[in-house]
This record gives C-alpha cells, structure tokens and sequence, in this order.
C-alpha cells in the first residue's frame, strides 16, 4: 500500500481526477490522506467528496471550511465570513445533489483534526505546535493556524515528528508546487484560487498536480 497526501481540493473535482489519474492512485489498494477543504471554492463540492468516498482507505483530516459545511449541513447556519469564501458554491452543489446531504454530512462528522502514521508523519490542516504533541493541541488550533507556514524561518523542523504535512495556507503566490521547509510540507498550491491542486507519494516525495483550476473551470467564480 503507497501512502498519497493531496492538498486543499476546494469544490475542484476535475482537478482532483486529474491527480489521482496522474499519480496511478489505485482505489482499491493506496492510502489517501485528504488534507481537508474539499469544501468551498469550485461548484462540485458533493461530486468532489463522492469521488473521494470510493476510495477504500481513505483518512480525512477535517479542515476549517469542511467545519463550516458540516456546520450548514445540519443546522443551515451560513455566516457572511463562509458565504464569501466559496461557501455559496457549496451551497448550490447540495441544492443540486439534496441526496448526498446526509451521507456527507455524517461522513463529516465522523472525521478528525489530525491523523498519524505508522511512520510518525502526521498530517493536519492548519497546523501544529511544534512543542506540544497534536492529541493535546485543540481542534480548533489544527484547522486554523498559520504560524507554521508564517514563521517557518524560526525554526528547522518539527523532531516530534518524522514529518508535517499541511494545507490551509495557500502557497500558490510563493511556490506554484509543494514547499518543503524542514520535515514540513506544505501542500495548498492553489486549488481554490488560480494555482493547481497536488498530490504527492509520501514515501518517494515524487507528485503530481492538476491544470492550472481555473482552466478546469473557464468563467467560473472559486474562492474568490
């Protein structure tokens, strides 16, 4: 079994295709690890996480706008942050698919803020203190922070762990492909706005990414 990691998807399920397809992802037998917001940005929001829900071994790390969906899923809260931000084409892609409803939003509900490998790589969607384990940092912490990619100068890696593997912050303007700064990897190029989504095999470091998105989606509105 190969280990694959893909950055924020943000509603862009041609772009996902695309990085699975390119990757030779076998559905059956690879792990993905989902970095969290399929949610908000592109308007195949439902297809994006359908698609993602075939494959057998699957771990989802729950991110701050899939918080939010979940959040409209089952209580129809919609806040003028979460609206401007993709949230409205998420909106549609539920109206347009009202079955997937409440699969996705108990899929959901059943994710967690951080996962762990067999290797000591852990994988969240903000990110970590480097000097508290993540079990103990809150939830709210591991989908919101950005100080990881902020202050990445200040430190040389995270010796918790064997590696870090973040999205939230979009690095799309700095780097159109996955940055590494120690043992952290940062893999948000962009998918949400006009850079490209990326996957990568965590073993060999080799990945793959999609069309720029926005080509994917010609006079179309992501994150923006």
């Amino acid at each position: 079994m190969k280990t694959f990691v893909i950055g924020d998807i943000h509603g862009a399920y041609r772009a996902l295709k695309q990085c699975l397809e390119r990757s030779g992802f076998d559905y059956g037998k690879d792990r993905l690890v989902v970095l969290g917001d399929v949610a908000d940005g592109w308007r195949e929001v439902a297809e994006s996480f359908e698609e993602l829900l075939k494959i057998r071994n699957l771990v989802y790390v729950r991110g701050n706008h899939d918080q939010w969906l979940a959040q409209w899923l089952e209580h129809g809260e919609q806040p003028l942050i979460w609206t401007i931000q993709g949230g409205l084409n998420s909106i549609r892609s539920y109206l347009e698919n009202p079955e997937l409803m409440k699969k996705h939003l108990d899929f959901l509900k059943s994710t967690k803020c951080y996962f762990i490998d067999e290797e000591r790589r852990v994988y969240v969607h903000g990110g970590i203190k480097p000097d508290t384990p993540v079990e103990e940092t809150e939830e709210q912490y591991l989908m919101w922070d950005r100080d990881l990619f902020v202050y990445r100068h200040e430190y040389d890696e995270i010796p918790r762990y064997r590696e870090v593997y973040v999205g939230h912050t979009s690095i799309w303007r700095e780097s159109h492909e996955p940055l590494k700064h120690g043992n952290v990897y940062f893999m948000d190029t962009g998918g949400g706005w006009e850079g490209k989504v990326s996957i990568m095999d965590v073993a060999t470091k080799q990945f793959w990414q999609s069309d720029v998105v926005t080509d994917l989606y010609p006079g179309e509105r992501g994150r923006f």
